[in-house]
C-alpha cells in the first residue's frame, strides 16, 4: 500500500503535464468491523494506477466513518479543501466505486464535490466501476443510477436494521449503549444461558448473543431507592443532587450529580422493570429527535424491578405537574410582565421569576437572549444587549485574525488547517495556534483578564485581544503558550504577563511576524 503522507501546499506547484501522471488515492472503511476495507481498496487502486501509468502519490482516507454525511470524514473533508487551494501536486483522485465516494441522500451532494475536482481540474477515476468516468452520456448515466443505488442502499439497510432492533427490544434484549447508574449489562446466549456481565465499554462478539438488563451493584440500588424516597418526600431535584455531592457519591460516568440526571432516573421505568426503547432517532445521519410516545417499543416485565410501580407513578406525577406547557407568544408576553416590573431582564432574573420559563428555555425556543431581546425591543440602553453586541464583534475580528494568519504562514510555506470544533489552526500538523479574547475584569480593585476557550486548551500557542477598561476598547495584543494544565479557563494579570514574559504588541500585525518566526523556526 502507498505511504500515507499529509499534503503540503506549496505555491507554484507542478506543471499540469506533470500533474497528469500523479494521483491521490481516497479510501473509506464505515466501520471498525471491516478492518481489511481500506487493505483491499488499495490494492485494486493500485493495479488501476500500474495499468494507467500513475504514480500515487498521496493518501487521504477515513476509518471507521459513514459515507452519510461529509461533515466527520477529515480525509474527505481536507481532499476538497486541498483541491479548492490550487496547491497540489497531482492531476488524478482513484478511488475503489461510488459507494466509497459517499452514500449521500442527496445524490447532488456527490457530484457537486466531484464537480469542484473536475473545476480544478482533477480527474476523478472510479477503479472498481465497469465504466470510465469521462463525461459521456453513458457515463454520466451509470455514475448517477450508481449514486442513487448507494443512497438507496443506506436508507433499506437502515430499514431493516431498525426492523430487527425492534423485534429484539419487544422481547427485552437491550439494543446498544450503557446501562446507566443503578442498572448493568449481562450477556445471554441463544438458548438464554447468562454468560457474564459486560463491563463499561465492553460489547458481545457472537452474533447470537443478546445484552439484557438487571440491578447494577447493590450500593448503587440503594442511591436509586434514596433518590425516589427523598423526591416523593418532597426534596427538590437540585437539593437530591447537591447531597449527593457533598456525600461524595459517584456516579456512572465519574461526573457530578446534577438536576436533569436525577430527572432522568426518576422518569426510567428500567427501575420498575421495563425497557423502554426508539425515545429518539437520528437515521441515515439526520439531526436527532424525539419520537412521539406512541412510536416507543416498550418491552414490560424483563427486568428485575429496583422501584415500587407506585412510588414511581407519584414521582413523576409530582414532576408533571410541575410541567405547564405554554406557547411562545404566551412566553414573550410574560418576560415583557417581568422587564416592566424589574426594568431590566438577564438569565438570573428570567430563572428567578416564578411566571416564568428557565433561560434555558427561551435558549432552547429562540436561539439565545439575544433574540429573545430583539423580540420584546429591549435594545435601548440595555447593557446586557450591548455587552453581547461588542462580544460578537471581538469574536468576528478573531475570526478575521484567524484567516489572516493562515494566509501570511502560507506565504512563508507553511501548511496549515483550520479546525473546525475550535476555530484554531493547525501548522504542518504539529503546532495549534489559538485565538482569545482577554475581557477586562475588576474584582474589589484588582483588575485581571479572563480568557475562556469553546473547548480545552491544547499545547500551542495563543494570540488573545486584550480589552481595555469596562471591554470598551483593545489596549493590546498578547502572544502567550498555552499554560501545562491547558484548561478551558486562563486568568492573566499584570504580575503574572510580567513573571511570564508573555509579550505585548500594540497590533495583530506585529504579533503575526513574532509567532511566524517561532512557529517557521
Amino acid at each position: 500500500m502507498p505511504e500515507q503522507r499529509a499534503l503540503v501546499a506549496r505555491r507554484g506547484s507542478l506543471p499540469q503535464t506533470q500533474k497528469a501522471q500523479r494521483a491521490a488515492q481516497y479510501v473509506r472503511m464505515s466501520t471498525d468491523y471491516q478492518k481489511y476495507s481500506i487493505e483491499n481498496q488499495a490494492v485494486v487502486i493500485a493495479a488501476y494506477a500500474q495499468l494507467h501509468g500513475l504514480s500515487i502519490v498521496r493518501t487521504y482516507r477515513d476509518e471507521g466513518e459513514s459515507g452519510l454525511l461529509i461533515k466527520n470524514r477529515m480525509g474527505l473533508t481536507q481532499l476538497i479543501a486541498d483541491v479548492s487551494s490550487d496547491q497540489i501536486d497531482f492531476g488524478n483522485i482513484l478511488v475503489f466505486d461510488v459507494s466509497r465516494w459517499g452514500r449521500f441522500q442527496d445524490a447532488d451532494e456527490s457530484a457537486h464535490y466531484e464537480f469542484i475536482c473536475k473545476k480544478a481540474g482533477v480527474k476523478v477515476a472510479y477503479c472498481a466501476e465497469q465504466f470510465d468516468n469521462d463525461g459521456s452520456l453513458l457515463s454520466n448515466i451509470l455514475k448517477n443510477i450508481k449514486r442513487v443505488m448507494a443512497a438507496e442502499y443506506s436508507r433499506e439497510l437502515s430499514a431493516k436494521v431498525f426492523a430487527g432492533t425492534s423485534r429484539l427490544a419487544r422481547i427485552g434484549f437491550k439494543m446498544g449503549g450503557s446501562a446507566g447508574f443503578g442498572l448493568e449489562r449481562f450477556l445471554v446466549d441463544d438458548h438464554d444461558q447468562v454468560k457474564g456481565v459486560l463491563k463499561p465499554g465492553e460489547r458481545k462478539c457472537l452474533a447470537t448473543d443478546r445484552v439484557k438488563l438487571r440491578p447494577g451493584p447493590t450500593e448503587q440500588t440503594a442511591i436509586i431507592k434514596r433518590i425516589f424516597d427523598d423526591f416523593v418526600g418532597g426534596k427538590s431535584q437540585w437539593k437530591i443532587a447537591k447531597e449527593l455531592n457533598q456525600e461524595g457519591v459517584a456516579t456512572h460516568n465519574g461526573r457530578l450529580w446534577s438536576n436533569k440526571l436525577v430527572g432522568a432516573i426518576l422518569k426510567n421505568e428500567a427501575f420498575i422493570g421495563n425497557y423502554v426503547y426508539n425515545r429518539s432517532t437520528e437515521k441515515l445521519g439526520t439531526k436527532r429527535r424525539h419520537n412521539p410516545k406512541e412510536h416507543w417499543i416498550r418491552s414490560e416485565g424483563c427486568i428485575t424491578p429496583i422501584i415500587d410501580k407506585a412510588a414511581f407513578i407519584r414521582a413523576n406525577k409530582i414532576m408533571d405537574e410541575w410541567h405547564v406547557k405554554i406557547s411562545e407568544d404566551e412566553m414573550l408576553r410574560r418576560v415583557r410582565k417581568v422587564l416592566l416590573k424589574k426594568g431590566k431582564l438577564s438569565a438570573k432574573i428570567i430563572n428567578q421569576a416564578p411566571t416564568l420559563p428557565h433561560s434555558g428555555t427561551y435558549y432552547k425556543h429562540f436561539g439565545s437572549l439575544q433574540n429573545l431581546y430583539r423580540l420584546i425591543d429591549y435594545r435601548e440602553n440595555n447593557k446586557h444587549w450591548t455587552d453581547l453586541t461588542a462580544h460578537q464583534q471581538w469574536l468576528d475580528m478573531n475570526i478575521g485574525h484567524a484567516v489572516q494568519l493562515r494566509e501570511l504562514l502560507e506565504k512563508a510555506g507553511a501548511s496549515v488547517t483550520i479546525e473546525s470544533s475550535s476555530g484554531s489552526l493547525l501548522v504542518d500538523e504539529i503546532v495549534r495556534v489559538h485565538f482569545g479574547l482577554a475581557k477586562w475584569r475588576n474584582y474589589d480593585g484588582k483588575v485581571r483578564w479572563g480568557m475562556r476557550h469553546r473547548v480545552r486548551w491544547h499545547s500551542g500557542w495563543i494570540a488573545a485581544i486584550r480589552m481595555g477598561e469596562n471591554n470598551a476598547s483593545i489596549l493590546d495584543y498578547l502572544l502567550l503558550r498555552v499554560p501545562p494544565p491547558g484548561g478551558p479557563h486562563l486568568w492573566l494579570s499584570e504580575e503574572t504577563l510580567r513573571a511570564r514574559k508573555i509579550e505585548r504588541f500594540k497590533t495583530f500585525s506585529a504579533l503575526a511576524k513574532s509567532l511566524i518566526r517561532r512557529v517557521c523556526r
